[in-house]
């Protein structure tokens, strides 16, 4: 049974950086699509970014384009999310997820997840 811990979350102030990561015990990486998810206060789950199987094509949701870089290392079974420029309305609990499909945005493809990691960004 997969496993996804994620990690690196934490309260900064607007402007800050912070890079998560989500290490996968289970399994590995390979063949996978891992993605980043987060869930703000009262709102709903919604996509942040993805990487596919190979780590070399990303994609991004608007709100993270141009400020987020994803990344994966298969050899460490890791993912990152690298945050720059961070704003109070990325306030969420982050979330590793995993995935056999290709340029997917949609939870419900997302198979496996984490427990999250909490970004707290005040203004």
């Amino acid at each position: 049974q997969v496993q996804l811990i994620e990690s690196g979350g934490g309260s900064v102030q607007a402007g800050a950086s912070l890079t998560l990561s989500c290490v996968a015990s289970g399994r590995t990486f390979d063949g996978w699509t891992m993605g980043w998810f987060r869930q703000g206060p009262g709102k709903e789950r919604e996509f942040v970014a993805a990487i596919d199987e190979s780590g070399y094509i990303p994609w991004y949701a608007d709100s993270a384009k141009g400020r987020f870089t994803i990344s994966k290392d298969n050899a460490k079974n890791t993912v990152y999310l690298q945050m720059n420029g961070l704003k109070p309305e990325d306030t969420a609990d982050y979330y590793c997820a995993a995935t056999g499909s290709y340029y997917v945005t949609d939870a419900v493809w997302y198979n496996d997840w984490g427990q999250g990691t909490q970004v707290t960004v005040s203004p």
